[in-house]
């Protein structure tokens, strides 16, 4: 079984469920404003990775992630251009699942917008109110962080130590530096919501409880994040669902971020790089493969070396199922033991808290020793051994290029060119080459002749 590290217990463990082979999944999505960056794609990429090891591992995964539809930062930039907000957000939303489409990664279950629960959002901060965990002042409703029982059990700091770091922006309406906004209200030029306490909109840690709760359930088995999240965002949510009584995630999971030369990705450090820059350079697998080689919880540096390097490993992987295309493959105790062999090794290192760059040096063995097999030989123990490479790859989500099919005509196009080349006809040769490569086929000279693929 699956164990993974509890953020909050600081221990890793097995997923607690509440009903057997079901694992409820909450992840924050993003804030449609600009275009995803590196960043977004190591925090979606995790999650995709994981859930398909928990759906290859034959759970169900109600996968749940949010859109947060309105935000400040949403605003600023419709001002800023003269648009209105629910424009700038709908643009913004397509172009998101246009790269994440881009990158293979699975859609949610469950896709919901913050603007569709502004209604159970001003429910909560009502019982909230009711419970005396909040009040109002003349910018808004906040909550009494120091009421909640274990309020900061993400971030392991004490109350003491927050109040310390958020007396420098205190806010003079609030009764405490460490209180959060639940409503704010409305400010000219602003869309607004109603509310018992005048027209305005949720604070941004209001959602994310809200629409975990009502699509998940009480007690939803896993909720993720980047570290970066951790406090306030994690710390305010979990808060809410305490104080209001309910059971809110049993396990809580994050990433770690994106370096660039050792600094965490940033805006305003000028390292900030979107994922369909990256898309236009490289092939997307190279970007999830670099995310797989790195453990989860640690920092990912991400330049044109490690991409590169990336690259070139995947390129390893498709010369070997192109290698053993159409091989016959053994189906004998021998083949069925080394295809059972990496499959347990596989299993046992993504068990181990998600542990990837380990199950991803198995697979690459795995390669080494199927080529090892077929330079000597036993090319049907070496396409048995491909194939399940191929099939451990694709439960991480990387689907491996296979040969495509040579039909007739191209068949005899490389018997020609071989024949050129046998005779030393090396202008005809190159014609040929020619010829192939204007159909599309990557034309290489190997010992054996020519070997061609897409």
């Amino acid at each position: 079984m699956l164990q993974l590290f509890d953020t909050a217990s600081q221990i890793t463990k097995e997923l607690s469920l509440r009903k057997p082979g079901v694992v409820g999944l909450y992840v924050c999505g993003p804030t449609v404003y600009g275009p995803a960056h590196v960043g977004h794609g190591r925090a979606v990429l995790t999650y995709d990775i994981l859930r398909r090891y928990l759906e290859f591992s034959g759970f169900e995964v109600q996968h749940v992630s949010n859109i947060t539809d309105i935000d400040d930062k949403i605003i600023l930039r419709a001002n800023a251009e003269g648009r209105s907000w629910q424009e700038v957000a709908r643009e913004c939303e397509e172009e998101w699942w246009a790269t994440m489409d881009a990158m293979g990664v699975l859609r949610p279950v469950e896709q919901p917008h913050a603007t569709a629960y502004v209604e159970q959002m001003v429910e909560l901060i009502e019982h909230l109110i009711e419970r005396g965990f909040a009040y109002q002042t003349v910018d808004g409703v906040y909550l009494k962080a120091a009421l909640v029982p274990d309020y900061g059990l993400l971030s392991h700091q004490s109350i003491e130590d927050r109040r310390s770091g958020a007396r420098v922006e205190m806010d003079e309406h609030k009764e405490d530096p460490i209180d959060f906004v639940l409503w704010k209200f409305a400010k000219p030029g602003e869309p607004t919501w109603p509310s018992p306490w005048g027209a305005g909109r949720p604070g941004w840690h209001t959602e994310c409880v809200v629409m975990s709760l009502a699509l998940l359930g009480e007690g939803f088995e896993l909720h993720g994040g980047g570290q970066d999240l951790i406090f306030p965002h994690h710390d305010n949510e979990r808060a809410q669902a305490v104080a209001v009584g309910s059971r809110f995630a049993r396990h809580w999971m994050h990433n770690g971020m994106v370096t660039v030369a050792g600094e965490k990705m940033s805006k305003s450090l000028n390292n900030f790089t979107t994922l369909n820059e990256l898309l236009e350079h490289t092939d997307a697998r190279s970007y999830r493969l670099l995310v797989l080689r790195a453990h989860y919880r640690s920092p990912l540096e991400v330049n044109a070396t490690t991409i590169e390097a990336s690259a070139a490993a995947l390129t390893r992987i498709d010369a070997l199922i192109r290698r053993l295309d159409g091989s016959e493959v053994s189906r004998g105790e021998i083949a069925t033991a080394l295809s059972t062999e990496l499959r347990d090794r596989f299993v046992a290192a993504m068990d181990n808290d998600l542990d990837t760059p380990a199950a991803v040096a198995e697979i690459f063995e795995a390669v080494r020793r199927a080529n090892s097999l077929a330079d000597a030989g036993d090319v049907s123990l070496a396409a048995r051994l491909s194939e399940e490479i191929a099939t451990l790859l694709g439960a991480l989500g990387i689907e491996v290029h296979q040969a495509r099919k040579i039909d007739d005509e191209v068949r005899s196009l490389v018997e020609q060119r071989d024949s050129a080349r046998g005779n030393r006809d090396y202008s005809t040769s190159d014609k040929i080459r020619e010829e192939l490569e204007n159909l599309g086929w990557v034309v290489e000279d190997t010992a054996e002749g020519t070997r061609i693929h897409r």
